[in-house]
């Protein structure tokens, strides 16, 4: 608590040498909106006009709440983990703070920390970057005609592979997740690296490298080789009302102490406490979730369809990832499908229902070969573009997981509202 009061001192003091113009002007070039503008958005539009006028602070964040009233079993077998009783009630509200700053025309630098998460209730710092889309630093108009197009992006950030880290929750950050929980392969992760962007009349490309590691240090030399990340696609709207968007990406590392692709989210999942034991042994704060646990030599690609016509909206998912534990001979492969339709609507889409159907199968490193699938029905308000009331149903059953397994025969079910701000 000591720790945290002495942040938060330190932030509010940082904040009050601010001057108060910097916050006359909130929109910022080449940036996706945290609230409702920033839905069905992906990677920041790339714009060639500049707004800039000095160093401009943005302070934003972001914080939710949710009801939780889920029911979890397994087969209750004698070789089978006995599952912690869980009831009905709140869980612990969640908070993010974030600070964008331009500090150049073209130069715009991001920082997220999570003041409070389930894993974390203490504060610490998710990560951040510097987002260069102009080279006027150099000398006014210069390479203009390539920076027109091409973006680079340097630093302890969350890397941009695929397409669903764009509409996953990031902790408090949950108003463009049109549902309460993530993915089942829950694809995010940090790392040091840099990225560069080609932007051309609905074309994209990214290419990317990274130093393979989550948890950043100097020691352990010679166990992580880099991580490399690529995507090509196309997004555009075709007819006035009808917008398509298709990608491939990759992500591949040849050697790590431990990979965290599928294991990367620290602040934790939306369903709390299901799947614990009653020595609070099981999946903990990723409850719900599924990692492949590929630690080595591991590949991964993803495939992410998208489209809105007028209302409608679908996003879908095909993903194959293999790898393998240093300790295991032979690769094992994983896969994922998901397919969500989301039906917007009212005088500024501030209502909307939806559905999404998502399963993962693959080979445990037992060798045991097993599947999981999640059903979600949900809805939503937008009372004001900050604010979105969200109700979800959630059903998710395990298959095929050995009796010794906390996860044999088991499923969840039930109930979830969530009330998110974000600014």
């Amino acid at each position: 608590m000591k720790t945290t009061m002495k942040y938060v001192s330190i932030v509010l003091i940082a904040l009050a040498a601010i001057p108060l113009s910097a916050q006359t002007q909130r929109d910022l070039d080449n940036y996706r909106f945290p609230d409702q503008r920033g839905v069905s958005v992906f990677e920041a539009k790339k714009d060639t006009v500049s707004t800039f006028d000095g160093v401009h602070v943005r302070i934003g964040g972001a914080s939710t709440l949710q009801f939780q009233a889920l029911d979890h079993e397994n087969s209750g077998a004698a070789e089978t983990p006995v599952l912690q009783e869980i009831g009905d009630n709140f869980n612990l509200a969640t908070a993010n703070l974030d600070l964008d700053v331009v500090l150049y025309s073209g130069i715009r630098m991001h920082l997220r920390t999570y003041l409070s998460s389930q894993n974390h209730t203490e504060t610490y710092v998710k990560g951040g970057y510097i987002q260069i889309d102009k080279l006027d630093f150099i000398s006014p108009g210069f390479a203009e005609d390539i920076m027109d197009h091409l973006r680079v992006k340097i630093g302890h950030m969350e890397n941009n592979y695929g397409d669903a880290h764009f509409r996953r929750t990031d902790n408090a950050m949950s108003l463009h997740n049109p549902f309460i929980g993530n993915y089942l392969m829950d694809s995010f992760t940090t790392e040091v690296g840099g990225e560069v962007y080609y932007f051309n009349n609905g074309w994209i490309g990214m290419l990317g490298l990274t130093n393979g590691k989550l948890n950043q240090a100097v020691t352990r030399p010679g166990t992580t080789s880099p991580s490399f990340l690529a995507k090509f696609g196309y997004d555009n709207y075709l007819t006035e009302d009808f917008r398509f968007r298709l990608t491939g990406s990759l992500y591949s590392t040849n050697q790590t102490s431990s990979a965290y692709l599928y294991s990367g989210d620290r602040a934790g999942s939306r369903y709390y406490k299901v799947f614990t034991d009653v020595d609070g042994v099981g999946d903990g704060f990723r409850a719900g979730r599924i990692n492949p646990d590929l630690k080595n030599e591991m590949a991964s690609f993803m495939i992410n369809p998208f489209f809105k016509y007028g209302g409608l909206e679908f996003f879908g998912i095909y993903e194959r990832a293999k790898g393998k534990k240093s300790s295991e001979a032979d690769s094992r492969t994983w896969n994922q499908y998901s397919g969500e339709l989301i039906y917007r609507f009212g005088t500024e889409e501030d209502f909307y229902l939806g559905g999404r159907y998502n399963v993962a199968d693959g080979t445990l490193s037992s060798g045991d070969d097993v599947s999981v699938n999640r059903f979600q029905l949900g809805a939503g308000w937008f009372m004001t573009k900050n604010i979105l009331m969200k109700a979800e149903y959630v059903n998710q059953e395990y298959n095929d997981y050995p009796l010794s397994d906390i996860h044999n025969a088991g499923k969840f079910n039930g109930l979830m509202l969530e009330a998110a701000i974000a600014f």
